[in-house]
C-alpha cells in the first residue's frame, strides 16, 4: 500500500496523525507527513482510517 498527501491541500488539522501514528506524523508547523512508505500490511487499517478522516481529502491510499 502507497499513501500521498497533497502538502498543498493540507491544512493541519492533525487527525491523521492523532489517529493514525504509524503511519503519519506531524511536521514542525503542525502540517500531515507520510511517516512510513509503503505501508506495512499491519498499518493498512490505520493509513485508510487516516485518510478517511482527512477534512481537506488531502490523503490518497492505493493499493499496490
Amino acid at each position: 500500500m502507497r499513501v500521498h498527501l497533497d502538502r498543498q491541500l493540507c491544512q493541519g488539522h492533525g487527525r491523521c496523525y492523532a489517529l493514525a501514528p504509524a503511519v503519519y506524523e506531524p511536521d514542525d508547523n503542525g502540517h500531515g507527513l507520510v511517516a512510513t512508505d509503503p505501508v506495512p500490511d499491519s498499518s493498512h487499517e490505520a493509513a485508510r482510517l487516516g485518510s478517511a478522516n482527512c477534512p481537506e481529502d488531502a490523503i490518497t491510499v492505493a493499493d499496490d
